[in-house]
């Protein structure tokens, strides 16, 4: 059921963070993963990985925030790869601000990666699984998705968005056998959190105060339930948002 042999995906994002941690679960489990990102070099470094690991792995670069950038990016998959069973719309980025002192042109340009690219990216290629009879479709919220966070709101306002969008997405792609789910990541150890903890006073010393597992996540914690959501085994659910959180969530 977790067997994902011949099976085609492409992840946003997917050379490094959490993206790559999923990557590595695909390759895992037999999949040929396609990762799509704008860093080449970044991305070139992450498809030897994979290789590595035993999949036929590919990168195409992409601007997930602009509609002809993802619609090449699904064209050349379909091409180079003659298939697409799941996408992972994980691309993201972070500007740490209060809402007062956040401009215009920041708010936009945090919904457009965040948000709007996870829209783009779905629209493209759910005509192509609905020809095949079906995919899986894997959305990257966040914490932020639950809880308020004074220092990012426009971030937190692009991952509560994901949530709903996965629902919607699920709800109305149900009748083509197309799955669409979010994991919500908590604090996991990237080069984005590295820069929180940087600019946040004290925020090392909360998060592993506060949570359960007593550490910051790690990038590979997200190859179990990459392969669980891209495969058969997760073939009856659907708009589900799960947190991937050692507990913190937990706490209320």
């Amino acid at each position: 059921m977790f067997d994902l042999t011949g099976k085609v995906g492409i992840v946003t994002g997917g050379n490094g963070g959490i993206g790559l941690g999923m990557a590595r679960g695909f390759a895992k489990a037999g999949a040929r993963v396609v990762v799509a990102a704008r860093n080449e070099e970044k991305s070139a470094a992450a498809v030897g990985e994979l290789r590595a690991l035993g999949s036929d792995a590919l990168s195409i670069p992409v601007d997930v925030a602009d509609e002809a950038s993802v619609d090449a990016l699904v064209a050349k998959t379909i091409d180079r790869c003659g298939r697409l069973d799941f996408l992972v719309n994980n691309a993201g980025i972070n500007i740490r601000k209060p809402p007062d002192e956040l401009t215009l042109d920041e708010w936009r340009r945090v919904m457009d990666t965040n948000l709007t690219s996870a829209f783009l990216c779905s629209r493209a290629v759910h005509p192509h699984m609905k020809a095949r009879g079906g995919g899986k479709i894997i959305n990257i919220g966040s914490m932020a998705s639950i809880f308020g966070l004074s220092f990012a709101p426009a971030y937190g306002a692009s991952k509560g968005g994901i949530v709903q969008l996965t629902k919607s997405l699920a709800v109305a792609w149900a009748g083509d056998n197309i799955q669409v789910n979010a994991i919500l990541p908590g604090w996991i150890d990237t080069d984005l959190t590295r820069q929180g903890r940087k600019s946040i006073q004290g925020l090392n010393e909360r998060v592993l105060a506060r949570s359960p597992s007593g550490r910051w996540g790690n990038i590979d914690d997200f190859s179990g339930i990459a392969v669980f959501l891209g495969s058969e085994a997760s073939s009856f659910v659907t708009g589900a948002a799960i947190p991937v959180d050692g507990g913190y969530s937990s706490l209320g």
